[in-house]
């Protein structure tokens, strides 16, 4: 068993119906369709509106049609791992409000933290379940409601964010195509310039908290920004040169969709054409722990077993990394 290899053998999306445009952002802060998509490369996002609904139940969806798709029954599922930085509540944890929601009657699950990292974090911690031996049916899930932390007042973060889930399936390979390598970083120095200021035990929630606007995503855009486009390419430099491969060798740079333009600097820092890029992050924008199982549930057509795809991200803390992983089946 010391062998064994873990792939990702499934992936579904899910996003809510209601679609926010730039046009309707116009009309609730200053801002305009223009200098959104100059800036984000967004031009619109999806938000989850329905009263009662929260992670919990976009993360549900995206597992039932990923158990549809792969002939696996809820009751097979034996771990769950939701990455997310908008809980359902603080507790009880995410996932295993997801597992009774799917009827996954025989697994247990836990939540991780780290914000826009958290899907790779998630895909790291989930492999090393599998190829211990011990696993073999693993959900790992990205999701996020970030309308539920958004101030709709504020347009350096409201026009950036969306709500969405991915899910894959991470089971033993038996091609042993797989994930392959990660490396992956945390340095809370970078915790004061992209967080949520109050709501935890450093500041419980009061009312000079709430007058404050102290729940809602703060973000300095400028370190955010050089932090994010070095931390992405020196993790993918590092990783490829420890894996011996060139960029002709990568199928698919998939980075987290947080914005075009650190997108587009990440990509010529490495000199991957943009091609070779997976960008969705026009239609759905920021769905932080989402973006990366979003995107390749979009393009799941276009991968073959063998694909070589670099998995990059960095989020809130900071945390940041990048995986390997050679694709273990034909898209649908």
């Amino acid at each position: 068993m010391a062998n064994t290899k873990a792939c990702i053998s499934g992936i579904h999306g899910y996003v809510p119906d209601y679609v926010l445009t730039n046009q309707e952002l116009e009309q609730m802060v200053e801002t305009s369709d223009e200098w959104i998509q100059t800036r984000t490369g967004i031009k619109e996002r999806r938000i989850l509106k329905e009263e009662g609904k929260a992670t919990s139940d976009m993360a549900a969806e995206a597992v039932k049609g990923l158990l549809e798709k792969t002939g696996t029954s809820a009751e097979e599922i034996e771990l769950t791992i939701c990455a997310t930085v908008t809980p359902d509540t603080p507790f009880p944890d995410t996932a295993n409000t997801i597992n009774h929601k799917i009827g996954a009657a025989n697994a247990w699950g836990f939540d991780l933290s780290a914000a826009c990292s958290g899907f790779i974090y998630g895909l790291s911690t989930g492999a090393r379940f599998v190829e211990s031996g011990r696993y073999k049916k693993v959900l790992v899930i990205g999701a996020d409601m970030m309308s539920s932390i958004v101030n709709y007042e504020d347009r350096t973060t409201c026009v950036i964010f969306g709500d969405g889930a991915g899910a894959v399936l991470i089971e033993p390979s038996t091609n042993q195509l797989g994930v392959v390598d990660e490396i992956m970083h945390g340095d809370g120095q970078g915790r004061q310039y992209l967080t949520l200021k109050a709501g935890g035990s450093l500041r419980p929630p009061s009312m000079e908290t709430v007058q404050n606007n102290e729940h809602y995503v703060f973000q300095e855009g400028r370190p955010v920004f050089r932090a994010a486009v070095k931390g992405m390419t020196d993790t993918v430099r590092r990783l490829m040169e420890r894996n011996n491969l060139t960029q002709d060798d990568v199928t698919w740079l998939v980075p987290h969709q947080a914005n075009k333009r650190i997108i587009g600097s990440v990509a010529d820092a490495l000199n991957f054409p943009m091609e070779k890029v997976m960008v969705n992050i026009d239609h759905f924008g920021n769905t932080t722990a989402a973006t990366i199982p979003l995107c390749l549930w979009e393009l799941e057509k276009e991968l073959r077993a063998g694909d070589k795809l670099i998995l990059t991200a960095f989020g809130g803390g900071f945390t940041w990394g990048a995986s390997y992983l050679e694709w273990a089946y034909d898209g649908a």
